[in-house]
């Protein structure tokens, strides 16, 4: 392998959903060189039409990067994508950058560290949490840790893609860990916000009025004000899955259970996450969490719009 070029960064996105697009757009707004990479052909064509390179397969994307960000949905992803027969390790030149922004257990994380230095390769435990919007403006918050090499050569990359770069420590495993308390905040926020708003629907009240009057009141949250705004338009268009949050909380739980760590708030969202999961609604946007509570208590739950093109 040769070393990584001195000229300016070349960035590799591999995922190209919702937040990898996001973040991948941003990049190329600000001038850098970004290829995507996704297994939907029409993702990437997507990409294509916004100006951007893409590659089909991690390895193909390897001869054109400097920086790989991994914004992919979990570790067995990560896995694949890294170590796979078409992965990027041995592939990357040298002192090649890995950001590995996917939620991932904080053990996994420091593996995954240790293995890519024995490759040769910095990694960049990198985390991210914001929100489609907020990827595609560039504005997202990072929860990173790493060696002070991996950050002086991920700078273009932060510096272009986030309002807020947290750096947390040397070692892989920090940045993963404070996403689980992200994660677990998110996730018990969304599962509140529902049963918040199924409770109004069934006392009676406007939704729409409950969500003037929470948030202006103490009560509010971040995601109650992000999420509920679906419900009431009754688009369950996934921007975040109801399958996120199951592997997400999953984790949070996981993880407490290996530190004997309670996490009893965390186990009820998860549990409705889940029933949500069970019946049908995993690929929906988490706020269909909500659907639970209409199967449940039969609360009728605002509908999307007709097209007015619709006869």
């Amino acid at each position: 392998m040769s070393d990584i070029s001195a000229s300016a960064p070349r960035i590799g996105i591999i995922g190209l959903g919702a937040m990898g697009m996001g973040t991948a757009s941003a990049l190329l707004e600000r001038g850098l060189s970004v290829t995507g990479c996704d297994v939907s052909a029409s993702a990437r064509q997507a990409f294509e039409a916004k100006g951007g390179r893409v590659a089909a397969t991690p390895a193909e994307l390897a001869a054109h990067c400097d920086i790989a960000m991994l914004v992919v949905v979990n570790a067995e992803q990560v896995e694949q994508v890294l170590f796979g027969d078409q992965g990027l390790v041995g592939r990357l030149a040298e002192g090649s950058v890995v950001m590995q922004c996917a939620t991932v257990a904080p053990s996994i994380a420091r593996r995954l560290g240790e293995r890519l230095a024995e490759a040769g390769l910095e990694m960049l435990d990198a985390p991210i949490s914001g929100g489609a919007a907020k990827a595609r403006s560039g504005e997202l918050s990072v929860m990173a840790s790493g060696t002070p090499a991996a950050f002086d050569k991920a700078a273009p990359a932060l510096e272009a893609m986030a309002a807020s770069v947290y750096r947390l420590g040397d070692a892989a495993g920090i940045g993963s860990s404070m996403k689980l308390v992200n994660q677990l905040l998110a996730g018990v926020h969304i599962a509140t916000a529902a049963e918040a708003m199924a409770l109004g629907i069934r006392l009676g009240l406007d939704p729409d009025t409950v969500y003037e009057v929470i948030t202006h009141s103490a009560g509010n949250s971040w995601m109650f004000e992000n999420r509920v705004p679906h419900i009431l338009k009754g688009d369950y268009t996934p921007l975040s899955a109801v399958d996120i949050f199951v592997k997400d909380l999953n984790i949070v739980h996981d993880t407490g259970r290996e530190l004997a760590m309670p996490t009893p708030v965390t186990a009820s969202a998860l549990q409705q996450f889940t029933a949500a999961k069970g019946a049908g609604f995993g690929r929906e946007d988490d706020s269909a969490v909500i659907k639970v509570y209409q199967r449940l208590s039969g609360i009728a739950l605002p509908e999307a719009a007709n097209d007015p093109g619709e006869a």
